[in-house]
């Protein structure tokens, strides 16, 4: 049984046309022979009547404190509402549907409410309407603990619930479609030339998502990895082929991308912090992990430690600092721009060709770090759009 995974994200089910636009990618795959299962995020976005955040701004507005149990519960009703009514467009076609909620497709998770582990997967009920000809539609983000309390899998849940899937039923591929073409080798809205990206790599493609480009949840790409099954970046509005993330030698090997980078991502509202001491350091990063507070660029020299953290978790981090007389100093309104690619790793002179090709356009460089295939500079926010753009340029992309 060759089995397709396609999931339909927030945007792509959010009007009745752009329903009807979804069940046609559905249909195609169907008359291609393969066996379809589709996974639903809620409709919508925030204003949306039944989109999650929608959902979840109604109850906090009469008790902010609302405990995540009965949270999840609530949001699971975007995603439930969102697979019903694309059964309904699918079933007015003449096709047979079967809606499952998370749970009932087989995902089982822990109690971590509103950010909940998969533990294990039971995809017999999918295979059994597989096996009756039936189209199951699954709700995306969910799942339910062994005692049967509904959760939720976190932001980008949808694309986890896919790949899990995808993984759990042997796929022969898992598609996400969304309202772009497929990855682009840097945002286009600040790069005009900026181009869709045939193929990329498992890894690459996560470097993307950890770097900024909201395009696909990395663990969805963790488990395409684990799974070895391809993803597939597609545009519920377009017959683009998209962007196909799979395995390093199919995307090098064939000549899929013979360029040393391979694009460009950005993280905005980033915030440089400096401590000037080097005492009692280890108890403070301590209390920046218990409070949650991820940590990024980070230097450390013999005299201080220079990182970056998100500016929602500023105020935070401030209190750490005051309460245990730490001497600290920030740089607000920074960006994160970085280069990606698996064939820089090892090459000399990248580094250089960053620097000289901002130097060259006034752009300061506030900070650096540099892994097997990215490098990373922070530079101010008001410069950041110019050295995507410039840097776009160095690399030929």
């Amino acid at each position: 049984m060759k089995i397709l995974i396609q999931k339909f994200g927030g945007t792509s089910v959010s009007t009745p046309e752009r329903r009807e636009m979804a069940t046609l990618k559905v249909i195609e795959a169907l008359k291609k022979g393969l066996n379809v299962v589709v996974v639903v995020s809620a409709m919508g976005r925030e204003g949306d009547p039944y989109a999650t955040d929608t959902l979840i701004n109604i109850a906090k507005s009469i008790d902010n404190n609302l405990p995540k149990r009965e949270l999840d519960l609530l949001m699971n009703c975007g995603e439930i509402i969102s697979g019903v009514t694309f059964a309904a467009t699918l079933s007015s076609k003449g096709y047979r549907t079967k809606v499952f909620t998370g749970g009932q497709a087989g995902i089982i998770t822990d109690d971590n409410f509103g950010n909940a582990e998969i533990i294990k997967v039971d995809p017999s009920r999918l295979i059994e309407s597989l096996e009756e000809g039936i189209i199951p539609i699954v709700a995306g983000f969910q799942g339910i603990t062994e005692k049967g309390d509904l959760t939720t899998l976190g932001r980008g849940g949808s694309d986890t619930t896919a790949a899990i899937l995808g993984e759990a039923l042997k796929a022969h591929a898992v598609e996400i479609y969304k309202d772009v073409d497929g990855l682009m080798t840097a945002d286009p809205r600040i790069v005009s030339k900026a181009r869709i990206l045939e193929k990329i790599s498992y890894n690459e493609v996560f470097q993307f998502a950890e770097q900024g480009a909201k395009v696909v949840h990395p663990r969805a790409v963790e488990i395409a990895m684990r799974g070895n099954f391809p993803l597939v970046i597609k545009n519920t509005m377009s017959d683009s082929p998209g962007t196909i993330i799979t395995q390093y030698n199919e995307v090098y090997e064939n000549c899929y991308n013979n360029k040393l980078v391979t694009g460009i991502a950005n993280m905005d509202k980033r915030v440089q912090i400096t401590l000037e001491t080097t005492q009692n350091t280890e108890e403070i990063f301590e209390k920046i992990a218990e409070e949650k507070i991820s940590i990024d660029l980070i230097n450390i020299f013999p005299e201080k430690q220079v990182f970056t953290i998100s500016e929602s978790d500023f105020e935070k981090i401030k209190k750490i600092f005051e309460a245990n007389n730490i001497k600290y100093a920030y740089r607000t309104n920074c960006t994160k721009v970085s280069i990606i690619g698996n064939r820089i790793r090892g090459v000399p002179g990248v580094m250089a060709r960053i620097m000289k090709a901002l130097a060259k356009h006034n752009i300061e460089i506030y900070q650096t770090a540099d892994s097997h295939n990215t490098i990373s500079c922070l530079v101010s926010k008001e410069k950041a759009e110019e050295a995507i753009r410039v840097l776009h340029d160095e690399f030929d992309l």
